[in-house]
């Protein structure tokens, strides 16, 4: 059966189509490949402001990564394992990030960390923190955006996982949390990191809610796609070739990707 499959021709309605949707996606990657400036691709990339916007860039999706994982897995538990009343709420409000327009998550962060936000003011007032324009700013907005990613990654891992095993630990005398951490926590950890790695990138790639909560300012808040922005106003190449660091860390992420959503038994 699986022999005939893929022995079948494509339907001449469906590959035209699919021809050009390879075409709509493929053909802007490789005309950024064919536009990039090889000669001075080293040039470039040494140059100090490319080298502060990579390693802000880094330093802050790592650092949001790290918070995602703090704050996100517990709540992928919570959606995927208890009994709460509002959970499908609760899942909706965690995922809105996915479809809301970046800015509009930093106009919102904005309104609740700014100086006359509901929290920022507190902040402000009692300790003289101010978060907006400065690096933590640019962590929190790739956290906000970046997190309903690990969330559904690895709640998906939590359903798919085996519950029994769960079952027989707290036959056995674990606790809950013993057993979160000894038994569930190992069975979806290649969801973890298959959400860790996703989340990294998209943080990685934030700039909406990232310029408007954080600025664009070089060695505090200009990230990579802030620097890509700004370069494309003043120096079309060195647009070019920053944007082929991002491209290069995203084919890199699909790469790592690629056994979890293709599947290791294909071939």
């Amino acid at each position: 059966m699986s022999r005939s499959r893929e022995g079948a021709g494509i339907p001449p309605p469906l590959l035209v189509p699919a021809a050009l949707g390879v075409a709509f996606l493929v053909l802007p990657l490789v005309g950024l490949l064919v536009r990039t400036p090889w000669s001075s691709l080293g040039r470039q990339l040494t140059a100090p402001g490319v080298g502060e916007a990579l390693r802000l860039s880094i330093v802050s999706a790592s650092l949001a990564t790290l918070l995602s994982l703090l704050l996100g897995v517990p709540l992928a538990w919570v959606l995927a394992r208890s009994r709460i009343r509002g959970r499908s709420v609760l899942r909706a409000l965690v995922t809105v990030p996915l479809v809301l327009p970046p800015v509009v998550g930093g106009v919102a962060l904005f309104l609740v960390l700014g100086r006359q936000g509901i929290v920022g003011s507190w902040l402000d007032e009692a300790f003289g923190v101010t978060i907006p324009f400065t690096t933590t700013a640019v962590v929190l907005a790739e956290t906000f955006v970046a997190m309903p990613f690990l969330v559904v990654s690895v709640e998906g891992a939590l359903r798919a996982a085996d519950a029994r095993f769960e079952d027989v630990a707290a036959t056995l005398g674990a606790d809950r949390w013993t057993t979160f951490r000894r038994v569930t926590l190992p069975l979806v950890a290649p969801g973890v990191a298959a959400g860790a790695v996703l989340c990294w990138a998209r943080a990685l790639g934030e700039f909406g809610a990232t310029i408007t909560f954080a600025g664009n300012f070089p060695g505090t808040t200009q990230t990579m796609p802030l620097a890509v922005y700004l370069a494309l106003q003043r120096d079309p190449e060195a647009a070019i070739v920053l944007s082929l660091v991002l491209l290069a860390v995203s084919l890199a992420t699909l790469l790592l990707l690629r056994d979890r959503w293709l599947g290791r038994a294909q071939g």
